[in-house]
């Protein structure tokens, strides 16, 4: 993936480091705000390593404080590499 402007993205030296280790995030099928984002929505996040992208995945995977206490993230978090 080209970027327009890296530095606004990534660390600068990491710009052009292979990312083989990812995160996918879905909705699950019955998620309302797949009506307005579409069924097919999903966004990946790479990482360098293994170790980067399991702690990605723990952060992602912890609810943070901006939800209200009513509010339950319903977002997919998967594994995955390539």
């Amino acid at each position: 993936m080209d970027y327009c402007h890296r530095h606004n993205l990534v660390e600068p030296d990491a710009a052009g480091r292979d990312r083989p280790w990812g995160i996918r995030v879905t909705l699950p099928a019955n998620d309302t705000l797949r009506k307005v984002i579409g069924d097919d929505w999903e966004r990946k996040h790479w990482y360098p390593t293994e170790a980067a992208r399991d702690a990605a995945f723990d952060s992602m995977a912890v609810r943070h404080g901006y939800y209200r206490k009513t509010d339950n993230p319903t977002q997919i978090l998967e594994k995955i590499s390539r």
